[in-house]
């Protein structure tokens, strides 16, 4: 009997190992093949310069003063007239909302969709007390080590500028594009996009404009971030994470510190914000995790191209080791970020209020209604009241990766950056590009900038750059894109260049 149950054992392992080598064998390579293209012929020095000398107009978006810098709109906006002549006599250019940008680049085809380029002019301030820090002063534009140095070097006139820069040579060799050609410059995204690209939105609503795709800045190229993936890896955002700030409030009655009560409002909001923190809302290998996932599977070495081609059996594991990572933990879970505490005004007066504020990005499939029934569960106690306060937004729509409208921008990754390694992935910021889903097909937040993980650290923190080797290579992928994308008729789909 106990042979006849190791051997019953022994084959069920066999034919479970059987399984696991077949699934994984099954999954096969997703990646395109494509030729690499040759990087655009592009002064890359004087480029640079160009991308220097807009980090100088110091277009700062400040959370309680979102007009402080309109002189400074202003002026990027004539330097962008200067340094693009061609563009700005080819497109036409709308100022929206005040100093949101809005270019259009008419297409022959008036039975074509059009395509949409996002990127943003306004750029976050030095976090105070690191001026120091810095190796150049952020807003000196210098050019050094081969670098652009400064404040939206990289978020976002990086992409701005090199979208321009794509245009222009377009321009200087005859180029016209078959399907319209929008370029959305916004001027409060880091505020939240409510007065700019949303503006924007509204405006080509009332156009009736309907788009092919949007491709804003999102997601990056990254080099050694993905663990156990020897290729650089860009992963194409399908969709964001939503938005949303609770405020967690607790009220009690004031008095002198010599005489506290057993429980006051800051005891009460700190262990309920405590609560919070020990307990995330669930995650889950689903959804554009799962597809990243088993796109990533065939790319990876043994075993843990295994384990990502049977989710199925190993994703409680694999569950485990993403929570451990704060970056891929936001991957597959909501989370909620305690980010702002106010409580007194006096050291011996126990106040009578104790409020905390915590950020949350909504997983797609979760909805801010799920996240204030969590919190309220979590906190369970009837003396903390949960609230929204300012912003929010959904979770947006996921676009899919069997359109052209993807295949394109994966076929431009492929060409311009060999040997990159391409999958969808989420984008776990905000973007502008939320505001244009109403009018798009399909929506994308990619950035073609190659990052380290030392480099995540630069995204609104201390010594933002870019390369100069990468940023001519943003100018070719937008170039490619453009001419691959808004080269097409709708008629019969033949590439106009």
């Amino acid at each position: 009997m106990v042979r006849r149950a190791l051997l019953f054992i022994a084959l069920a392992v066999l034919a479970l190992a059987l399984l696991l080598i077949a699934n994984t064998l099954r999954k096969q390579s997703k990646q395109l093949e494509v030729q690499p293209v040759a990087r655009l012929q592009v002064d890359g020095d004087a480029a640079a310069q160009r991308l220097a000398e807009s980090v100088r107009i110091r277009t700062i978006s400040y959370d309680e003063r979102p007009d402080a810098s309109a002189d400074e709109f202003v002026k990027l906006r004539a330097y962008l007239e200067q340094a693009f002549p061609r563009a700005h006599q080819a497109l036409q250019r709308e100022v929206v909302a005040g100093h949101s940008l809005l270019y259009t680049w008419r297409g022959t085809d008036l039975g074509a969709k059009a395509i949409m380029l996002v990127a943003h002019q306004d750029v976050v301030p030095i976090a105070e007390g690191t001026e120091k820090d810095w190796e150049v002063d952020p807003f000196a534009g210098i050019v050094r080590d081969g670098f652009i140095w400064g404040r939206g070097a990289w978020d976002n006139k990086g992409n701005l500028l090199s979208m321009l820069e794509a245009i222009e040579a377009l321009v200087a060799q005859g180029f016209q594009p078959a399907r319209t050609v929008y370029l959305v410059a916004g001027h409060d995204e880091e505020l939240g996009g409510e007065n700019g690209a949303k503006k924007v939105a509204e405006l080509l609503a009332t156009r009736d404009v309907k788009l092919e795709f949007v491709i804003d800045e999102g997601t990056l190229i990254t080099e050694g971030v993905i663990r156990g993936l020897d290729k650089p890896a860009a992963l194409v955002g399908i969709a964001e994470k939503g938005i949303m700030t609770m405020a967690l409030t607790a009220h009690d009655h004031p008095g002198h510190s010599s005489m506290p009560p057993r429980e006051t409002a800051i005891g009460m909001l700190s262990d309920a914000l405590a609560r919070l923190e020990r307990t995330p809302m669930p995650n889950a290998v689903s959804g554009v995790a799962a597809e990243m996932f088993d796109t990533l599977a065939p790319e990876m070495p043994w075993p843990n191209r295994v384990l990502l081609s049977n989710l199925w059996l190993f994703a409680p594991l694999i569950k485990q080791q993403l929570e451990k990572d704060r970056s891929s933990n936001a991957l597959t879970r909501t989370t909620a970020a305690l980010t702002v505490v106010r409580a007194g005004n006096k050291v011996n007066v126990v106040p009578a209020q104790a409020e905390g504020f915590v950020n949350v990005r909504i997983l797609p499939g979760d909805t801010q209604e799920d996240v204030l029934r969590h919190t309220e569960t979590v906190v369970a106690n009837p003396a903390i009241k949960v609230r929204r306060s300012g912003f929010a937004s959904e979770a947006s729509p996921v676009s899919g990766t069997s359109s052209d409208a993807y295949r394109h921008v994966a076929t431009t990754i492929r060409e311009v950056f060999p040997g990159t390694v391409v999958s969808p992935g989420l984008m776990v910021g905000a973007t502008d590009a939320r505001h244009m889903q109403p009018l798009a097909e399909q929506v994308f937040r990619f950035s073609p900038v190659r990052a380290r993980e030392n480099d995540l650290l630069r995204f609104h923190g201390t010594n933002e750059r870019i390369s100069i080797n990468n940023y001519v290579e943003m100018i070719t992928f937008y170039h490619r894109l453009i001419g691959a994308a808004a080269g097409r008729s709708a008629k019969n789909g033949v590439q106009q260049q």
